[in-house]
């Protein structure tokens, strides 16, 4: 696949107020509830790199970080993140981060990083502005922080779900450290991108 077939295998369907609508929304309710599964599953926080298999390679099933949490969720409706930011890489590898050092891409690591994730995500079309009103987060919309802040650079990702905590924010999937979990943390840290995947087509080669 080419950059422009990647970017084009992500097809959003949202409305100019950014509401979702039609099938988009029915593709945002399975990611939400599919991401809501993942807190059935027990995994160990771990960040170590490991070779695995490509396309569709992934760690131990109970090791993992944030970013595969967002990884499995998407695979569960035929999204295969590792091939799909992989191919962009490969590319347009300058228009990614470059924290790592690396020359070439790596299908090892590259698409359980947040920061590529994000540039992805964004070159994909799927960035939503930030907004801090809950009800501009739908259900299945990526969401990105700095746990840091101002203070320095620890990114995180998770996925908002449509469950709702009695605060009246959506609830977010994410890994932290304990394994997936469903909490009410959408503003707990300075969030760095906000992305609505309505709908992911399967593209040719």
């Amino acid at each position: 696949m080419n950059a422009r077939t990647v970017a084009a295998a992500l097809v959003l369907l949202v409305t100019p107020g950014g509401g979702a609508h039609g099938q988009g929304a029915d593709f945002g309710a399975r990611l939400s509830a599919a991401a809501i599964e993942r807190t059935t599953h027990r995994v160990t926080y771990d960040a170590a790199y490991m070779r695995i298999a490509y396309p569709g390679g992934d760690v131990a099933p109970d090791r993992g970080v944030c970013a595969d949490v967002v990884i499995r969720v998407l695979r569960v409706l035929d999204v295969d993140l590792q091939e799909r930011v992989h191919e962009d890489m490969k590319s347009a590898f300058s228009a990614y981060p470059n924290h790592w050092g690396l020359s070439r891409p790596d299908s090892n690591i590259d698409h359980r990083r947040v920061p590529n994730l994000e540039t992805y995500f964004t070159r994909s079309g799927a960035k939503v502005l930030l907004s801090d009103d809950p009800a501009a987060y739908a259900p299945g919309d990526i969401v990105a922080w700095n746990l840091k802040g101002d203070a320095g650079w620890l990114p995180h990702i998770g996925i908002v779900t449509d469950r709702i905590a009695p605060s009246g924010r959506p609830m977010v999937v994410h890994n932290i450290g304990a394994g997936p979990e469903l909490e009410d943390v959408l503003f707990s840290w300075k969030m760095t991108g906000h992305y609505r995947i309505m709908r992911m087509e399967n593209s040719g080669p």
